[in-house]
């Protein structure tokens, strides 16, 4: 393994989607990843999503560069092996629900008197305290009391849920930027910690100053459909041949390129158009102007116009055609992964890259215990051991 973090090793005992994505985007860059699943059950991101002859795509994809081991935590044998395997993390990354790990014989005090200067990140709904602690949540709870789903559809519409992972993957890409403070911290004085990372808080933090307005406007931020209450033209826009466009113009000299480009730079004469708070009053006006140019050309002739005059624009596009976008192909934003199930397969790349330490994408999600063998041997847990745990059902 190569990148900046092949020195760490991470127990990744996490399911869905989350805690997973800590461990994927650790393994990324390199970080020896051992995903622990129930022998029998495996991780439900398996069967969650999308599927190909049997096999479930979205764990191709979160399972990627990690070991695979099926243990049981929950059975005292389980437990044991366990912390042997904490002996040599640097991580611990787990999203039960309070209380969980304490009951099987592994809360924090346990497993950093094991492993003195571990990192055990939690990662739950609500957080590891509060009246909330102890229940079930999804993403789809959090996206609805953050504040998203009530900022977001049409105005006279209902609340507007994504249809995608979207505070899951909000708070995976936040709980790694917590674990790597943690390992920080214990780089300069050996010490661990526990990382509490509530999936709410980080997609709160996401939305921007809506509960500052609240706090000291008392103005509750409304849905607006595509449109901003803090700029126009900001809208999709449907072109000659059926394609859709995305305008935006958070800058004032933007705004008045846009509306000379289409026409009307009579608009950006108005004393309303010189903050982005007067054309949002006036979306109206500016929407049909830049409705109308926009709809009486072909996609390829309105993308070139607003690159030359300088005018943020982009395609709406679906998979295929951002997998087909020439900066997509020039940044190799997309990787091409050799699967043993599926051959050839494209998944979203790299994060971002880095010049001395690159990461990569070394192989897809792996089955349920590939790897179980391996890593307990590493482990000093003997063959025979092994043997015997597998046949009473502890391991896979």
């Amino acid at each position: 393994m190569s990148g900046p973090l092949s020195d760490l090793r991470v127990i990744d005992a996490s399911t869905v989607l989350a805690g997973p994505l800590i461990g994927q985007i650790m393994a990324d860059f390199g970080a020896d990843v051992v995903k622990i699943e129930h022998p029998k059950k495996g991780d439900s991101l398996r069967n969650h999503g999308p599927h190909r002859d049997g096999h479930g795509l979205w764990f191709k994809m979160v399972g990627r560069n990690k070991r695979c081991v099926g243990l049981d935590l929950s059975h005292p044998d389980g437990a044991e092996v366990f912390l042997d395997l904490v002996g040599g993390a640097d991580v611990v990354i787990e999203n039960f629900r309070p209380g969980t790990l304490e009951r099987w014989g592994l809360g924090w005090e346990v497993l950093s008197e094991r492993r003195p200067g571990l990192v055990l990140c939690r990662v739950t709904g609500f957080g590891q305290a509060g009246p909330y602690a102890r229940r079930p949540a999804f993403g789809t709870l959090i996206e609805a009391m953050s504040g998203f789903a009530h900022m977001t559809g049409p105005a006279d519409g209902p609340p507007t849920l994504p249809p995608f992972g979207l505070a899951d993957s909000v708070a995976g890409i936040t709980g790694v930027a917590a674990v790597m403070m943690a390992l920080h911290h214990r780089r300069a004085t050996g010490e661990g910690q526990v990382v509490d990372l509530a999936i709410l808080e980080p997609l709160a933090m996401a939305l921007g100053p809506h509960i500052l307005e609240w706090d000291q406007t008392g103005r509750i931020a409304a849905r607006a459909g595509n449109r901003s209450a803090n700029n126009a033209p900001r809208n999709t826009y449907r072109t000659a041949d059926g394609r859709w466009v995305a305008v935006s113009s958070s800058a004032d000299s933007v705004a008045v390129r846009t509306m000379e480009l289409v026409g009307r730079g009579d608009l950006a004469c108005e004393p309303w158009f010189s903050s982005g708070a007067g054309r949002a009053a006036h979306a109206d006006e500016i929407d049909e102007a830049v409705a109308s140019w926009i709809g009486d050309r072909p996609l390829v002739e309105v993308v070139e116009a607003f690159a030359e005059a300088e005018v943020a624009l982009a395609p709406v596009y679906d998979a295929a055609q951002y997998v087909n976008d020439p900066q997509v192909e020039a940044r190799g934003a997309v990787a091409a992964v050799e699967d043993p199930d599926l051959g050839t397969i494209r998944m979203q790349n790299l994060l971002f890259g880095l010049s001395a330490t690159p990461g990569a994408v070394r192989h897809t999600g792996r089955a349920l215990g590939a790897d179980t063998d391996e890593v307990l041997a590493e482990a000093g847990v003997s063959a025979d051991r092994v043997d015997d745990l597998r046949a009473a059902g502890v391991v896979a």
